[in-house]
């Protein structure tokens, strides 16, 4: 007689996914035939089997407390057995089986503040990093900029009247944490200044040579300060990544008076129609005006707008930049061309040079 297999039961990683898949999902995983759009933010899929499974999705603030999610605990207990699921971009999305929960739902997530929308040709919700909230080397907020967009743009949210769908991202510096290299809109953390060395405390907090190994470019270079072992920044090789003060609090790159956000556009993932995008710079700089950041709202919604009254049906923003062409761009939004939208970067082929690992 054979044995038994032995099942292992461990504690490293995350639970198997298949444990919260709703139950119809996991009947027909792989087997969906299509899917309808039954309204801004409402999904129908369709198995071979005829089996029905409905998404209502909405906006949430990606921070959430634990009254927040509380709530959307509770709805989804109430509406469909429990079985909820967050998306890439933060929405929330419940997963019905019966069609005629839908309504209801949908009217105590108004009621509570949480639109429902961003599916088909609309904004989805704003991907976004972690800003002052948590991150030590943010160039600005993300999620007070990301609120104060999205209340600007909310009916981009909840309507599909849009030429196409359209992805905006914040990263709060230039380490990118967020998908804003490849987004049809993305706001983007900039510093401007080399970081203040603290020469009096460096010999006391940080290892030299780690930190001079940290930086990418090669613009930290020994030196003697006082007498003392300290650094040296080439300000020209610094490209403000932060790397230096994750090893070294002595080598702070946050500046109020010189961090601000870049807008850049016309990135995009899909290859459909056309091959994916990078995003290209349209507004070097605009300075941080917390709280409600009205220069980058203003500047977003513009873009927004903009594309929305000449794109052609289906036609993301890069499309449709690529198709009128770029000087016909910034005539239409109005922005300045200056000289920092002339890509001069001639530094790669040195800073290669500079590894340990490569030689030419």
């Amino acid at each position: 007689m054979a044995a038994e297999p032995v099942k292992r039961i461990t504690d490293i990683g995350p639970p198997n996914f298949e444990k919260f898949l709703h139950p119809v999902i996991k009947k027909n995983y792989g087997l969906w035939k299509y899917h309808d759009n039954l309204a801004p933010g409402v999904l129908c899929h369709v198995a071979e089997s005829g089996d029905k499974i409905f998404t209502v999705r909405a906006a949430s603030p990606r921070l959430l407390s634990t009254t927040t999610i509380r709530q959307f605990a509770d709805l989804a207990e109430k509406y469909c057995g429990g079985y909820l699921r967050f998306t890439s971009r933060n929405n929330v999305e419940f997963l019905l089986d019966n069609q005629a929960n839908i309504e209801p739902l949908k009217k105590e997530l108004l009621a509570l503040g949480f639109p429902v929308g961003g599916t088909n040709n609309a904004i989805s919700n704003i991907v976004h990093t972690q800003g002052w909230v948590h991150c030590h080397s943010s160039a600005t907020d993300a999620s007070g900029i990301v609120k104060s967009v999205m209340d600007a743009l909310c009916d981009r949210f909840t309507h599909e009247d849009l030429p196409a769908k359209l992805r905006i991202a914040l990263a709060c510096c230039l380490n990118m944490c967020g998908a804003v290299h490849c987004s049809d809109i993305a706001i983007l953390g900039v510093h401007r200044k080399p970081p203040k060395i603290k020469h009096d405390i460096l010999p006391k907090v940080c290892e030299v040579p780690t930190l001079i190994a940290s930086c990418p470019t090669g613009a930290i270079r020994p030196a003697t300060v006082d007498g003392k072992q300290s650094v040296e920044v080439v300000e020209e090789q610094c490209m403000f990544c932060a790397n230096c003060y994750t090893v070294c609090p002595a080598m702070p790159l946050n500046d109020p008076e010189n961090d601000g956000i870049s807008i850049w556009v016309g990135g995009k993932v899909s290859n459909a129609r056309s091959a994916p995008k990078f995003s290209k710079l349209a507004i070097p700089f605009i300075p941080n005006e917390p709280p409600r950041w009205p220069g980058v709202v203003d500047a977003v919604v513009n873009i927004v707008e903009v594309y929305a009254k000449n794109a052609k049906k289906f036609e993301r923003m890069g499309e449709w930049i690529e198709r009128i062409g770029w000087p016909k761009f910034f005539e239409l939004t109005g922005i300045p061309f200056t000289k920092y939208h002339i890509d001069d970067f001639r530094l790669a082929g040195t800073t290669y040079a500079r590894s340990t690992h490569i030689r030419f």
